[in-house]
């Protein structure tokens, strides 16, 4: 299988302050890896190092190829998003074809195209004239999706997909995603690695510093390691992690 991206041994921070500190990771075609972490990990940095919005003090971000860069699609945490941006869902979808190269040309029909197959694939398209503002938050998540997809990417990132939606949404997007992975490499950053229990190929530990686990590897100790506290594996059908009990009460 081919390699797509190679983090290597990166560093980066903000001001005097490192987040990641020697951070190795290969991401393979069709690989699915979950990314987890408590908060101020570093989840969310290393998305933006790999897609170039942020530069590694140290080490070194690897594509296979240059064309990659604009072949990657990322869907932000539903919470920075500006939902009421007078935008039409078909026009908030359409952003996703626009490059460097292109911004000042007008749309081509090909593109019209493009987002309009997109609004079927998630089921949206009878949404397409509507505002995003209206659109409820298992439907927004949607709408990001197709624009993270229509330009074809090869590599989807997603920042916490999960975060905002009802659990029959969440069945949704999962049974999308696992479709879409077979064509496509998906990274998925989430504090709920729940609703992709059964699909996902490989789960990275983040907090400063990165484990990678394949299926079934990752134990109640290594938590604990990650998190810096008790942390109980249960499961009930589908495997889920619980944090439990802690001193003072707080879960």
């Amino acid at each position: 299988m081919k390699s797509l991206v190679r983090i290597e041994n990166i560093t980066f921070g903000y001001g005097d302050h490192p987040v990641l500190e020697g951070v190795t990771l290969e991401i393979m075609e069709r690989d699915y890896i979950l990314v987890i972490g408590p908060n101020g990990g570093g989840k969310t940095t290393l998305l933006k190092l790999v897609l170039g919005i942020e530069k590694p003090w140290s080490g070194a971000v690897v594509l296979a190829e240059e064309s990659l860069r604009e072949r990657m699609g990322y869907v932000p945490q539903y919470a920075t998003f500006n939902r009421n941006f007078p935008i039409s869902v078909f026009d908030m979808v359409g952003t996703g074809l626009i490059t460097g190269g292109n911004y000042l040309s007008p749309g081509k029909q090909s593109d019209r195209g493009r987002v309009e197959e997109m609004l079927h694939k998630v089921g949206l398209y009878e949404k397409r004239r509507e505002r995003v503002t209206d659109l409820s938050g298992g439907q927004l998540q949607r709408a990001l999706i197709a624009r993270a997809l229509v330009a074809d990417p090869v590599l989807l990132f997603l920042d916490e997909p999960t975060a905002s939606i009802d659990i029959t949404a969440r069945t949704t997007l999962r049974e999308f995603l696992d479709d879409m992975n077979s064509r496509i490499a998906v990274v998925v950053v989430t504090h709920d690695p729940t609703p992709f229990a059964r699909v996902y190929k490989h789960i990275l530990c983040v907090n400063g510093k990165s484990f990678l686990h394949g299926r079934g590897e990752l134990d109640s100790q290594d938590l604990e390691a990650l998190y810096g506290c008790p942390v109980e594996l249960l499961g009930h059908g589908i495997p889920h992690t619980l944090l439990r009990e802690h001193d003072g009460g707080e879960r």
